[in-house]
């Protein structure tokens, strides 16, 4: 049954992102920006009453120079005394004051409302995502990078909007209105410090380009610094007992030193720009006093109106440094975007068909549904009994009946990765109702036939049949509805007994506990502090290896499936708790398709069929005993294993 075909000319490569430039990462955040475009709009308009408060201050303190000075004053001023004048400016200044006071407080709660509901959308949207993409690019991507994507970039997002976007509009507004009434009084002076606004603004740019490169090369460095930390807490127990604690504290010491040494070179462009504005305003204020003067000598200018420019002057570079402070915060958020929107335009491999009324996704580039990918581990064999195609049990508590169904595997080819096939030419056939294992040396392409059943990969050439149907042409939510996997390490989410086994789905508490007793379940559960209701920890560090697989068990009684996959789903069970399974086995293998992987050989030989894999290849299938008296490779792994035990 040895199949000498060649390999189909296919590549599991996937594409490389083109580097995305600043408008269009900043078109990726319109949408969400339109989800909130009151509160926006709203925070908007605030800014003009803001401005023109701001700008009409040095105004103010002007004509109050003007009005002791007895020098020209403004139509609301004139014919007023010194005490009357001051008392209208006082009234004046105090109105300005109270309203900055007033909206500044009012828009910066908008500004920051808008931010954090458009953080939470994206986190949401990138959640969604994220657990819609197929197993091979977890295979690819460490936990840790995932995390900062969903964390720290996610949060640098808002800030794009709240402290950057938003408030660099402020900052322009009020420089626009201080530079229009600056123009009023006196354009020489105007000039002058437009012309010092130049070369202002190019060394910003220039300082903000190195900073956007810096930050990038920062953030990448602590996705590697996340990856290490939870490489090390979740693999503890190795290190602790390796006595690998001082070797993997260098490790991590010297990737945080790489992480420093970028964040120091963001620091240092960050204070470039603050210290190059500071002397700036400076040299602008040193610029005003001296043409003014000049004016003044030649009685050209008021001494009011020098008064009012040294003013405008503070207050033109004011918004000019938080300008560049906000310009860094928006290079930060631009660069956490980039990282979040190649995540967000990870292609979907693996799709519903467009008949099925997928959903697509916000960021254009694939269907946002078909969650529920798990990746299929390895486990250890299950023993069948005669008992479990013959003896009648009563149904299991769900809502509809279980439909067996014929799977059938047409000159199927798969890789990990190009051109390294573990999977070749594989044909078999499975009858509706029929109990197989699956056999062979380690890496024989067991748990990837598990793998590519549940569509948790493509093949990469040939077809998957479920009862004539190719399962590319099914809703994700219906092939796994026709069937449940038990593999050999159950995981559990935190929260209580019952929701790890209901797993989301609206089961009755009577469902659950009747799908508990029938795959004695129940006689663990009954003995737990709460019972249904006892809280589990995160992966359910608070059970045994056993309990954990036994609620796998339950998973599956409640759910009812049609197929039935074991992957070496006893591996880790004690000799009582393994009985109890081979007994919850009569009853959860009667009228389904069943497949077991399986290491120990004595544990399927009441099997219908064995199929026998060597290198991705079907090499043997028949019953245990004619495969005995076949004398081939079933025969010499039996043999094997009699010897060592």
């Amino acid at each position: 049954m040895t199949s000498n075909a060649s390999p189909p000319d296919a590549e599991l490569r996937t594409p490389r992102q083109p580097r995305q430039t600043d408008l269009r990462l900043f078109g990726l955040l319109v949408p969400y920006a339109k989800q909130n475009q009151r509160l926006l709009l709203i925070s908007l308009l605030l800014l003009v009453p803001l401005a023109i408060a701001g700008s009409v201050q040095p105004i103010i303190i002007g004509q109050a120079v003007a009005l002791a000075k007895q020098e020209p004053v403004m139509f609301f001023l004139e014919g007023r005394s010194l005490l009357d004048g001051a008392q209208v400016l006082i009234l004046l200044l105090t109105l300005t004051i109270g309203t900055q006071l007033l909206l500044s407080g009012f828009q910066g709660y908008l500004v920051q409302v808008v931010g954090q509901r458009i953080t939470a959308s994206i986190r949401n949207d990138l959640f969604d995502h994220v657990t819609s993409l197929a197993t091979r690019f977890f295979d690819r991507t460490p936990v840790g990078r995932l995390i900062t994507r969903l964390t720290s970039d996610v949060d640098a997002l808002g800030d794009v909007f709240s402290t950057g976007t938003i408030g660099i509009f402020s900052d322009i507004l009020t420089m626009v209105v201080t530079l229009s009434a600056m123009l009023l009084f006196e354009w020489r002076l105007t000039l002058m410090l437009v012309l010092l606004l130049l070369p202002v603004t190019w060394l910003i740019v220039f300082f903000q380009q190195r900073y956007r490169r810096s930050n990038y090369a920062a953030r990448e460095e602590l996705s590697a610094l996340n990856s290490t930390l939870q490489e090390n807490i979740v693999g503890i127990n190795v290190v602790q007992l390796f006595r690998r604690e001082q070797f993997n504290a260098q490790l991590f010491r010297t990737i945080n030193d790489r992480y420093m040494k970028e964040v120091d070179k963001t620091i240092f462009y960050d204070s470039a720009v603050s210290a190059t504005l500071e002397w700036v305003s400076l040299a602008a204020i040193a610029a005003v006093l001296w043409f003014g003067s000049l004016l003044i000598l030649n009685q050209e200018l008021n001494f009011s109106i020098l008064t009012t420019f040294i003013l405008y002057a503070q207050t033109l570079f004011n918004p000019l440094r938080q300008f560049a402070e906000r310009f860094t915060t928006i290079q930060a958020g631009l660069t956490a975007l980039e990282r979040v929107s190649n995540i967000l335009n990870e292609p979907i491999e693996i799709r519903d068909p467009e008949q099925a009324g997928g959903e697509m996704g916000r960021w254009g580039d694939g269907e946002m549904g078909g969650r529920g990918n798990r990746r299929v581990g390895h486990g250890e064999a299950v023993t069948i009994s005669s008992s479990a195609t013959s003896t009648p049990h009563s149904p299991l508590p769900t809502p509809h009946s279980p439909l067996p169904g014929e799977i059938r595997f047409e000159n199927v080819w798969f890789g990990y990765k190009p051109d390294e096939f573990v999977l070749r030419d594989l044909n078999f056939a499975i009858a509706p109702g029929e109990k197989v294992a699956l056999v062979g040396p380690t890496g024989a392409g067991k748990s990837s036939i598990i793998r590519l059943l549940c569509r948790l990969y493509e093949v990469t050439q040939g077809r998957i049949l479920l009862d004539g149907q190719d399962i590319r042409d099914m809703p994700q939510g219906e092939l796994r509805r026709r069937m449940a996997v038990i593999l050999q390490d159950g995981f559990l989410f935190a929260g209580d007994v019952k929701s790890n086994i209901a797993l989301g789905e609206s089961y009755s508490m009577e469902q659950i506990q009747t799908a508990a007793r029938q795959t004695n379940v129940d006689r663990f559960i009954t003995k737990l502090p709460q019972g249904y209701d006892t809280p589990l920890r995160q992966r359910g560090t608070n059970l045994s290896g056993g309990e954990k697989q036994l609620l796998a068990f339950a998973r599956a009684a409640v759910r009812n499936p049609g197929i039935l996959v074991l992957d070496e789903a006893t591996a880790n069970l004690d000799v009582v708790t393994e009985s109890m399974i081979q007994e919850a086995l009569e009853t959860l293998l009667v009228d389904r398709t069943a497949i077991i992987i399986a290491h120990r050989l004595s544990t399927i030989r009441r099997v219908d069929r064995i199929l026998v894999l060597r290198q991705g290849q079907l090499v043997e299938s028949g019953s245990h005993e004619a495969l005995l008296n076949q004398g081939g490779l079933y025969a010499s792994l039996y043999r094997l294993q009699m010897l060592e035990s």
